[in-house]
């Protein structure tokens, strides 16, 4: 696959990250470039010049682990970045996603019945599949309740990315607004940079760059990151602020699916207003059902 743009501007985007101070070199005056020089991350890599500009330039393509691993140091890498160049390698190999056959298209998994009962099967926290395009394909009660915002009214599936970028109601349902938007895009650039294949998630990267300047730039810096665990604090329009812990697992079944869990922390008052969210949504599911009786 011909990748080289996307190397060429991830590895430049590194290298002026990382300061002659934080890679023990002199600063020196006259510096013309921010971050690094060519030269000097060359010589941190133990390679030759010519041999860094040729990655640089994008012929990532036949280099060795070890010298992925010398220039991840030089740049210094994080993990996820360190992944990200190496998955950047394997697709101008040619390699499929980390060795593996090409993954299935994501939108099917979550119609297999097991699942939905897992997610079911999760009651005192907010538990939800999304897939490599931040599609949410399913969500157990008190997930539906909690991304009411994000689902409206049904119709198209919704999609996290879209509703950040284009729905102005993102902004009250995300206080740290500019956070979850910069923690979004940096998962979908890992995502595509380990399945370069993924027309559904090039098709979405074209359209949010097309409508939101945002995404533009956020994409356009280059920035990878995993999701993982962490806190995140939301503005929920019927139970106002919810601080939640989170961790998110990889449904084995389904390459490129993934299980999302908020919870609270016991005892705190995030806690108390999910168990209204809760409440509220089993109200609305009694509701929703007597009128369903009434039509039949």
């Amino acid at each position: 696959m011909d990748n080289r743009d996307e190397v060429r501007e991830f590895l430049m985007s590194r290298r002026a990250k990382v300061t002659p101070e934080q890679a023990g070199m002199p600063a020196g005056p006259k510096r013309r470039v921010p971050g690094l020089r060519r030269t000097e991350v060359a010589m941190l890599a133990g390679v030759s010049v010519e041999y860094y500009s040729k990655l640089e330039r994008g012929a990532i393509a036949g280099a060795s682990s070890s010298i992925l691993d010398a220039v991840s140091r030089a740049l210094r890498l994080d993990d996820t970045e360190r992944a990200h160049l190496f998955d950047l390698a394997r697709a101008a190999d040619g390699i499929p996603t980390s060795g593996r056959v090409r993954r299935r298209a994501a939108g099917q998994g979550a119609s297999r019945p097991s699942l939905h009962w897992a997610l079911a099967a999760i009651t005192n926290g907010i538990a939800f599949v999304r897939n490599q395009q931040q599609d949410l394909l399913a969500a157990n009660a008190l997930g539906r309740a909690f991304y009411s915002p994000v689902i409206g009214d049904g119709g198209r599936t919704p999609n996290l990315a879209r509703f950040q970028f284009l729905d102005p109601a993102s902004y009250e349902f995300y206080p740290d607004w500019d956070m979850f938007a910069q923690m979004c895009v940096a998962i979908m650039r890992a995502e595509a940079g380990r399945d370069p294949h993924d027309r559904g998630l090039q098709n979405l990267v074209g359209e949010l760059s097309t409508q939101s300047e945002t995404f533009r730039r956020l994409w356009g810096a280059h920035d990878v990151r995993t999701h993982g665990t962490g806190t995140k604090r939301f503005n929920h329009p019927d139970v106002g602020e919810l601080v939640l812990a989170y961790e998110e697992l990889a449904v084995t079944a389904e390459p490129g699916l993934v299980l999302m869990i908020y919870t609270a922390e016991p005892g705190s008052p995030s806690a108390e207003r999910l168990r209204l969210l809760a409440s509220l949504a089993a109200e609305q599911a009694v509701t929703a059902a007597l009128q369903r009786d009434r039509l039949y």
